[in-house]
């Protein structure tokens, strides 16, 4: 999976967002289980990139909230 541009999900709307976030915790912990077995090889690095694409969603949730409140 690629990285998820701010661009790109600034366009999205709420249920894209939920989806996406979903998504992405689904394969996060996918790939934490498969290091905590050893299986995971080249891969590492992709979780820290797949924790911040969750941070950012996650961000743009809650300015959503705030904005429309």
């Amino acid at each position: 999976m690629g990285r998820v541009k701010l661009k790109t999900l600034r366009e999205m709307n709420d249920t894209d967002l939920s989806d996406k976030l979903f998504e992405l915790n689904t394969e996060l912990a996918k790939m934490r289980s498969e290091g905590a077995k050893g299986t995971l090889k080249k891969q590492t690095g992709n979780i820290k990139w797949l924790r911040r694409d969750i941070a950012r969603i996650m961000t743009l949730q809650n300015e959503k909230k705030s904005s429309s409140s």
